[in-house]
């Protein structure tokens, strides 16, 4: 996937559990666990929006475009 979703290290800085911020948004916590994972294979603009009011964040913070070689590189 080129979408990295970097969630859990907004929420490291925001010093928030994931368990707090379904509470603030109102979604359950499978579905922020599988954005979390990077497993979704999309988001809705309500729920971009709710976690970025809750998490005082910007989406690019939360989303990160990568190129598909330099995720296999990675991955190696």
């Amino acid at each position: 996937m080129a979408i990295r979703v970097t969630l859990d290290r907004v929420l490291l800085e925001r010093r928030m559990s994931l368990t707090e911020l379904c509470d603030r948004v109102g979604v359950t916590m499978a579905n922020l666990s599988i954005l979390k994972t990077g497993k979704a294979k999309a988001v809705r603009f309500s729920t971009l929006e709710a976690l970025c009011r809750e998490l005082d964040c910007q989406p690019g913070e939360l989303l990160q475009y990568v190129e598909e070689n330099q995720e296999r590189d990675a991955a190696e």
